[in-house]
């Protein structure tokens, strides 16, 4: 039934994938074209456009994903194993929370049956409508956000700007974490900056991610649902001169994001959201899906964790405090820690969270990483 409500794609654009190479991703791609759909198994990721940018109650701008699309199918496919699927659109319904519904419900039906959505949309708010998809499957969702902003105001009139309330706020809570990669502090209130270090979340200053953009591999890696803001790029790489934003991410920096994202096993949604109908910006769009896609081409099926022979184990007494075991994959290099300081967390069951050699590297020097203190602190909540 919610597939007979999506927006088929139109026949100009089924044409001119017609016309491409026969190497390009388009002539590599499945296109539903309405009806009822039952092929899970036929498929492991689906594209899926939004246009609904009422969450910044802008009720004329639709978002333009076609252009998107035009982009991103006449790129090359790189060594993939994955079958996608383009279901088409969510049309914006009656109201926002029309459009809401229809997501979630779209989105859980998918992750039910082993579907990866990718989410290409309007306003950031959707993700709300991701959150819930993904908690209708009941687990705690560890949620990451790459964006300039928190998103955290209380009170707001924008859904957009405020859509992390929401999420916190609606019961049934099943937040479990919420990790900000990229936030650029003056653009966020004081009074969000200090509910987010109230709560025990994570969030990483552009200016930290700048010089080393593998610090946010191990958040990544234990996300459930990624949601790209577009305005956390700089508008020299993102071709976007109406909404303009002299700091961000570079392009190179944002398509890494991507990929860590898709080679986390664990990120079960990808979205980018805000676009602002801008052809420049809709090849980098193109190429921020190519390289998420590219990421899940590359899964270890490392999560959940594998056996431990699978890995090189390190075991690093610290004192006055514990021991932490760490595990370096033989397959991956990537690194996690396990410590009976993190038993409270997961209420007495085994635990293992994802880290960085750099954080083997701390504790050997007797230091324990903030991060890993925010985690109990967050367990006690």
């Amino acid at each position: 039934m919610i597939y007979e409500l999506l927006k088929p794609l139109s026949v100009e654009f089924l044409h001119y994938v017609e016309e491409l190479p026969r190497y390009s991703l388009g002539k590599n791609t499945f296109f539903y074209n309405a009806g009822e759909f039952l092929e899970y198994s036929n498929y492991d990721i689906a594209l899926i456009g939004v246009g609904d940018n009422r969450g910044f109650n802008n009720d004329l701008l639709v978002v333009d994903v076609e252009t998107i699309r035009k982009e991103f199918y006449r790129l090359c496919p790189g060594n993939w194993h994955t079958k996608i699927i383009d279901l088409g659109d969510v049309s914006p319904g009656n109201t926002i929370e029309d459009t809401y519904f229809l997501l979630e419900e779209l989105v859980a039906d998918l992750l039910k049956n082993n579907v990866l959505p990718v989410v290409i949309g309007g306003s950031q708010d959707l993700t709300y409508a991701l959150y819930r998809g993904v908690a209708k499957l009941g687990e705690l969702i560890n949620l990451v956000s790459i964006d300039s902003k928190l998103h955290l105001e209380i009170p707001c009139d924008s859904k957009a700007e405020s859509f992390m309330s929401g999420i916190i706020l609606n019961e049934p809570v099943r937040l479990l974490n919420y990790t900000n990669l990229g936030f650029q502090t003056y653009y966020n209130t004081q009074e969000e900056i200090d509910l987010l270090h109230s709560l025990h979340f994570e969030a990483l200053r552009l200016g930290e991610l700048a010089s080393n953009i593998q610090l946010c591999e191990p958040y990544l890696r234990e996300a459930d649902i990624v949601s790209l803001d577009l305005s956390s790029i700089k508008s020299s790489c993102s071709g976007n001169f109406s909404v303009f934003n002299p700091n961000g991410f570079d392009g190179r920096e944002i398509c890494s994001l991507a990929r860590y994202s898709g080679y986390s096993d664990r990120v079960k949604i990808f979205g980018v959201f805000n676009y602002n109908n801008n052809k420049s910006e809709a090849l980098l769009i193109a190429q921020i899906l190519w390289y998420y896609i590219e990421g899940v081409n590359c899964r270890t099926n490392e999560y959940p964790f594998m056996a431990r022979e699978s890995y090189t184990k390190y075991i690093v007494p610290v004192e006055g405090v514990t021991d932490f075991v760490f595990y370096k994959s033989d397959v991956s290099g990537r690194w996690w820690v396990e410590s009976t300081i993190f038993n409270e967390y997961q209420k007495g069951t085994e635990f293992v969270i994802s880290c960085s050699h750099e954080d083997y590297k701390l504790v050997l020097s007797q230091n324990i990483p903030e991060k890993w203190w925010r985690i109990l602190k967050r367990s006690l909540l």
